[in-house]
């Protein structure tokens, strides 16, 4: 796992749209930095040997696809750069965030903080980019981190924790097994 540190830096690094200042740069980090975190998220897993993950992840990644593509069709909301009607939700931050969400609840929060920070990272140029508005954005990370914790289990079951929220307050539960 001590390759982790140096795979997420890398892909900090190429979804980094430091030098980024057209719509068009912003466009491309986004599309870097989601297609390495879904590659992240099946790869890890697949490296390992973890099939159990590498399927949750695919579930996970596809279902949220799913999900976005039909809310997609059903809300026809006309983009930012008005190049089409499929702004809501954003895409790219569904898929990076369920990628994300997999890869911290079945590897915990040393893989799941860089995946996370990338995951927001294509949320900020999806806007910057002027494809999504910033509640599409916050749709899709909703909904990917969703179906990320929903559909993945956690590799090591001694602990475990679920965050929730009500509308009386958010909060996290914690069961750990002896």
């Amino acid at each position: 796992m001590r390759w982790i540190a140096p795979v997420a830096a890398v892909t900090i690094a190429c979804s980094s749209p430091a030098a980024a200042g057209s719509k068009e740069d912003w466009d491309k980090a986004s599309s870097v930095g989601r297609s390495a975190l879904v590659v992240a998220a099946l790869g890890i897993p697949a490296v390992q040997g973890d099939w159990k993950g590498d399927k949750q992840a695919a579930v996970a990644i596809g279902g949220t696809w799913v999900v976005t593509e039909a809310l997609k069709r059903a809300t026809n909301e006309q983009r930012p750069d008005r190049s089409d009607d499929k702004s809501f939700p954003s895409g790219h931050t569904s898929s990076s965030f369920a990628a994300a969400a997999t890869l911290e609840k079945r590897y915990g929060w040393k893989v799941g903080l860089p995946a996370h920070l990338v995951a927001a990272l294509v949320g900020v140029a999806r806007v910057k980019a002027k494809k999504h508005y910033v509640h599409d954005v916050v749709a899709g990370a909703l909904l990917g981190e969703a179906t990320g914790w929903l559909v993945t289990s956690k590799k090591d079951q001694k602990v475990q924790w679920l965050p929730y929220a009500s509308r009386h307050g958010v909060g996290a539960s914690l069961a750990m097994r002896f």
